[in-house]
């Protein structure tokens, strides 16, 4: 009988020990797919915020400049129509003195803060922007943002080696309320030396081979004070979370030449891409000398999701204008003009 007992004790150990190796084998399963489920994120449809239930995608509408007259008002300055759709506001850094690989850098070439504005079909307005901060601005405009409700989506650089250190933040809000966004950028550039608006001036005429540039690139440009610019879209719809975004806003290659005289030209600009696009556009702008910057995003739930590189040479214009043609034809975009 002692025997048996001592058996019987010896299987239910071993019975006990198998249903421990057991669990023990099953946990990491188990743990897995518990942890799978807890860490997938909450369903968020189209809006890019957790929680909120699935939205219909909504168009932009059209609107005219009377339209945004509080905006205007509340930002401190006017600005004009894009497309239609898209009501934009610039506010050159006039008030610096940048120098980048020996360069002194115009307002127009590099030191623009531009902000942008779309009205949609359910009522709310999106507001989006690229704002050029010193390095000593930079905390405290985050900060006054922040407690406004506008959202930092990028913080980038445009230029190489420059001095003073100049940043470059993305924004981004969205409400009801289009004069309470306005408000919430001013107060982020009320914090910086942006100085006040000036009439705009005739294009200064400039050295540049205006023709031997469109024709290396394929496309038409315009002129911005000292600079002429050639700017790209993507054929694609964008999205912004459940919202669509007007053709060109957020989603363009913008490429900017300031004459130094004698053909030549600083060239600054972004280029945007795919994911798949990207190591085609970087290898094609180094094959041409031209220098990386930077890769950065400028949303946060964009579909198809974008990437923009920031570039910059100085060269003979028409030269650095064919060096580009290739980052071009990597990418499915369509002049915008």
């Amino acid at each position: 009988m002692a025997e048996d007992r001592q058996q019987d004790t010896h299987t239910q150990v071993t019975t006990s020990r198998r249903r421990v190796l057991a669990a023990a084998a099953l946990a990491p399963m188990l743990a897995g797919v518990g942890a799978g489920a807890a860490a997938e994120p909450v369903p968020t449809g189209m809006t890019g915020m957790p929680g909120h239930r699935r939205h219909r995608r909504v168009k932009p509408v059209t609107t005219t400049v009377a339209d945004w007259a509080d905006v205007a008002h509340a930002l401190g300055r006017p600005g004009n129509m894009l497309r239609g759709t898209t009501y934009h506001t610039p506010f050159p850094r006039r008030d610096l003195r940048v120098v980048s690989d020996g360069i002194a850098i115009t307002p127009e070439l590099a030191l623009g803060t531009h902000v942008a504005f779309v009205r949609y079909a359910d009522g709310s307005t999106m507001c989006m922007g690229d704002v050029a901060v010193t390095e000593k601005e930079l905390q405290k405009v985050i900060d006054a943002f922040q407690a406004h409700g506008i959202a930092q989506t990028a913080l980038h650089k445009h230029l190489l080696a420059q001095s003073p250190d100049i940043w470059w933040t993305h924004v981004h809000g969205h409400g009801h309320d289009a004069v309470a966004l306005a408000r919430g950028l001013r107060a982020g550039f009320d914090l910086t030396g942006t100085p006040p608006a000036v009439p705009t001036g005739p294009p200064v005429r400039s050295d540049l081979d205006i023709a031997g540039i469109e024709a290396a690139l394929g496309a038409k440009g315009s002129p911005d004070g000292l600079v002429y610019k050639v700017v790209f879209a993507r054929r694609e719809r964008i999205c912004d979370g459940h919202l669509v975004l007007p053709p060109g806003l957020g989603s363009t290659s913008a490429f900017t030449f300031q004459p130094l005289g004698r053909g030549r030209a600083a060239l600054s600009g972004d280029c945007v891409m795919l994911a798949e696009e990207v190591q085609n556009v970087l290898g094609a702008l180094r094959r041409a000398g031209i220098k990386l910057v930077e890769v950065h995003n400028h949303h946060l739930t964009d579909h198809p999701r974008l990437f923009f590189t920031h570039f910059w040479a100085v060269g003979d214009a028409v030269k650095l204008a064919r060096g580009l043609r290739p980052a071009v034809d990597a990418t499915n975009v369509v002049p915008a003009s």
